[in-house]
């Protein structure tokens, strides 16, 4: 779903909840769970879900597969916008289910903040979880991601099905090139002598050649997009704008790759090829202008075509990874927050039997439940094929593919575990939104360089990066508008560089490298 990329923000993982005097109560039937005492194969599990999509995401194998467990699990469904004031209360010790399920319940400063609301899983493996045990022999980055920067495994990880080397990425108006008798750009050079022609030009054939926006703000860093190819390979906002160079963690808007980069997107700013409105407008203002009646976007970043421009998807393309300064194609990668996730499945204090509950959850652990707590149990979302392969079915009821997985699975949330070729056992029976993106993904991955891994702090360093990070982070936003729209970098640069060092960057960076490093010695 791609509205959800830009949820998980580093602001949002590293926030505190404020506590709340609200009760928590359950949405599925808008009162406080029974006290009434459960048999020791009752079990109740809660999740958030981003809108009132039903309660038909567990009746298929979450359902199916408790009871071949011997088990009874009540479902407590909880949407998101009201889950901050009730996860408040929660974290000061109110009503507890026995489980909770999917990252998107705490973040990790809230869970090692409060562990004693949730129990340690590693002494439960051997007995109850064979299939997850296999795992961790096998897998040395789903170890690493299990253990938390004590030591411990409170939350069960998840390998997804849908895993990509692409994060977000550049598109170009086709339709456009076309108009103008022009190439797709292949290098960095031919791509502003093509924003060139759709600002003099009359691009987009209404008549009026000033109309056209050559590049313009789409949902992805426009910054960092447009400079990727200088080597500005940010991947999602999980990595607070940190990427591996040469094995070691760097903070990209102090290297080199990230200075020529805005240099470069100045000239082209002083020449009109940008936006103007770039760092002013709104969400509404960006929508208007890449959903118009007639196009006047020609470039910008998204996730897909038809998530970014909407209805005038058709005429995009994915730009290809345009060829540098130093002849090198980059794209935005980060595969490891993209399809790997922790704390997807975790116990608290008051579950009385978690062995029955972990073996109930170790069955998740196969391709075949992956994929359908993905898309939708078989005959529903999925089918399976005789030769071992899989097909995603097409939605029912007039539903976009996205929309109709939520409704029948669990979809991004819950323990999952496929192979690294499970993609190439894929096929989908109509047009969906993740066809297209492993598309794109197969054309583009080979450009991927090393993302920063998804890493786990410590309590202390969880702190401590809040307000770093909050710091930095504000003052890289300014200098990058005046960069961008002013000029002025070559002059001011090493003055940047030292305000950052006084704002804390070599603690920033020492607390990055390591917890790096503890996530290497945890595989």
């Amino acid at each position: 779903m791609q509205t959800k990329k830009s949820i998980f923000t580093a602001k949002a993982v590293l926030g505190a909840v404020a506590i709340s005097a609200l009760s928590f109560l359950s949405v599925s039937c808008g009162e406080k769970s029974s006290s009434k005492a459960k048999a020791d194969n009752e079990f109740e599990v809660a999740t958030v879900r981003w809108a009132d999509w039903g309660e038909k995401y567990h009746e298929g194998f979450p359902d199916k597969a408790a009871l071949e467990s011997g088990i009874s699990v009540k479902w407590r469904t909880i949407l998101n916008a009201d889950w901050a004031d009730k996860k408040a209360v929660i974290l000061a010790g109110g009503d507890l289910p026995d489980a909770f399920l999917g990252e998107i319940c705490f973040s990790e400063g809230e869970i090692l903040s409060n562990k004693g609301l949730f129990i340690p899983l590693e002494g439960y493996i051997d007995q109850y979880m064979p299939n997850f045990k296999k795992i961790l022999e096998n897998d040395s980055n789903m170890k690493a991601l299990a253990t938390s920067s004590d030591g411990h495994i409170y939350g069960l990880p998840a390998k997804k099905v849908l895993r990509l080397s692409v994060w977000n990425q550049m598109f170009i108006n086709k339709t456009w090139l076309d108009n103008l008798g022009l190439k797709v750009p292949q290098t960095y050079k031919e791509y502003k002598e093509v924003l060139r022609a759709f600002k003099e030009k009359d691009a987009n054939g209404n008549g009026n050649p000033n109309d056209e926006i050559p590049f313009g703000q789409g949902y992805a860093n426009s910054v960092m997009f447009f400079c990727l190819p200088f080597g500005t390979t940010v991947g999602t906002d999980n990595t607070s704008m940190m990427a591996i160079r040469n094995g070691k963690p760097v903070f990209l808007p102090v290297t080199q790759q990230y200075k020529k980069g805005l240099e470069w997107m100045h000239e082209c700013y002083e020449e009109g090829l940008i936006d103007a409105e770039l760092f002013t407008e709104d969400g509404s203002m960006r929508d208007a202008k890449l959903m118009s009646a007639t196009p006047v976007v020609g470039s910008a970043p998204g996730w897909t075509a038809d998530s970014t421009f909407g209805t005038n998807s058709e005429q995009y393309i994915a730009l290809p990874a345009l060829s540098g300064p130093d002849g090198k194609r980059y794209i935005s990668s980060d595969p490891d927050h993209a399809g790997f996730s922790r704390y997807e499945f975790m116990i608290t204090k008051t579950c009385k039997n978690p062995g029955a509950l972990l073996a109930w959850a170790d069955k998740f652990y196969s391709e075949d439940a992956s994929i359908q707590n993905f898309y939708g149990s078989e005959g529903v979302g999925t089918k399976r094929n005789s030769d071992g392969t899989y097909t995603v079915l097409e939605p029912r009821d007039g539903m976009s593919a996205d929309t109709y997985a939520w409704v029948s699975s669990l979809r991004d949330f819950g323990p999952k575990y496929v192979g690294d070729d499970f993609n190439k056992k894929i096929q989908y029976a109509g047009a969906n939104g993740d066809a297209a993106k492993l598309a794109l993904n197969d054309e583009m991955k080979e450009y991927a360089l090393p993302a920063f891994p998804n890493v786990s702090y410590t309590v202390e360093q969880l702190d401590d990066l809040r307000t770093l990070y909050a710091d930095l982070s504000a003052y890289v936003s300014t200098f990058q508008a005046s960069w961008v729209t002013n000029g002025g970098i070559e002059k001011e640069w090493d003055d940047y560089i030292v305000t950052l060092n006084r704002m804390g960057l070599e603690k920033f960076l020492k607390i990055q490298t390591d917890a790096y490093n503890t996530y290497q010695k945890n595989k």
